[in-house]
């Protein structure tokens, strides 16, 4: 590497990065500054910005699932899927700190809390997971708010993924919130009747396989985020109200239940493996074993014939028999021989 390696270059590594913005951004609080303060903030801004990245990627393979291309969205959502197994590790850091280690500095967050993050409720409601009392907590918020509206008003990653099936011939239709309790119980059937043809003929349907467990992956990695997060709080604070003014990890429990895609478990419930005798529209002859073939007719073969001897063979036979017969007297001749004796 020569001296003259990188200099005047018009792009380096922490100008592409902007890394002199990215580590100034970690104000601490706490004062005298507190060691594990830092750790805190860290962990939690890289949260933000991985969300930021899942984001993007949902953005994709709704994008994409719109296009009919469900294999590169089945990828995007593989990709989101690793990240959420990134930020359950995560987790695990904030445990290095003692709880006395955190109370030090804790109470100079209020009233901030993790609930007010913007891009966990983009997820959420691109996820599906739309409630507007949570929208409505944002309404405060200039920077906020907008976003939120966008996301609650978007069709979400479930939206997209039955109006893809719908396009491929599955009877899955929208969820509609206007219509009557009766007609959304009927759809919501239908569209879980779509996932159980999905799981029953995977091989036939793999685009569409592929697509609805990455999506149930994502529910699942989720939900073990939440799990882990509970656990970590609990550890660290117990049952102390959140420095937001929530319950804490009461709150934080009633969540544990939420999923994205419930048609997508509970097909689960009506898997069969005798799926396919009553109605179903794919279980053509694609789906049946096939046949042996018949096997051909055997046929009867006539009974060997009986093969004639020859003379000499007959000659031989007959003195074979004799030459037995002479033997056996002699030796009768013997034994008395030597009874007399």
């Amino acid at each position: 590497m020569t001296k003259d390696y990188g200099s005047n270059a018009p792009l380096s590594y922490n100008k592409y990065l902007r890394v002199a913005d990215l580590i100034g951004l970690q104000d601490c609080l706490s004062d005298p500054k507190h060691h594990d303060e830092l750790l805190f903030i860290t962990i939690h801004q890289a949260y933000e910005l991985w969300f930021k990245q899942i984001l993007h990627e949902i953005d994709a393979a709704i994008t994409l699932m719109n296009e009919d291309r469900l294999t590169a969205a089945a990828r995007a959502m593989r990709r989101v899927v690793e990240i959420e197994k990134l930020l359950v590790n995560q987790i695990h850091l904030l445990e290095t700190m003692t709880p006395i280690s955190f109370l030090a500095f804790r109470d100079q967050l209020n009233p901030a809390s993790g609930f007010q993050s913007m891009q966990f409720r983009e997820i959420e409601f691109a996820s599906g997971l739309k409630h507007q009392n949570l929208l409505n907590e944002f309404r405060e918020d200039e920077f906020a708010q907008p976003r939120l509206q966008q996301r609650f008003d978007a069709p979400s990653l479930g939206d997209t993924f039955f109006a893809a099936l719908q396009q491929r011939g599955f009877d899955a239709p929208a969820s509609d919130d206007s219509i009557g309790e009766e007609e959304r119980r009927k759809r919501h059937g239908k569209r879980t009747q779509a996932v159980l043809e999905i799981l029953t003929h995977f091989e036939e349907r793999n685009e569409e396989f592929q697509v609805a467990e990455a999506l149930l992956e994502h529910d699942e990695y989720f939900a073990l985020w939440r799990s882990h997060h509970i656990k970590m709080v609990e550890r660290m604070v117990g049952t102390k109200r959140g420095t937001g003014g929530s319950e804490g990890v009461g709150y934080l429990q009633t969540t544990l239940d939420k999923k994205f895609f419930p048609e997508l478990w509970e097909a689960r419930t009506h898997l069969d493996t005798k799926h396919g005798e009553a109605g179903c529209p794919f279980a053509g002859e694609a789906t049946k074993p096939a046949e042996a073939p018949a096997e051909p007719e055997k046929t009867k073969k006539a009974p060997p014939k009986p093969v004639a001897k020859s003379k000499r063979v007959q000659t031989n036979e007959r003195l074979g028999r004799r030459s037995r017969s002479t033997r056996g007297g002699g030796d009768k001749l013997k034994q008395e021989r030597l009874l007399r004796a």
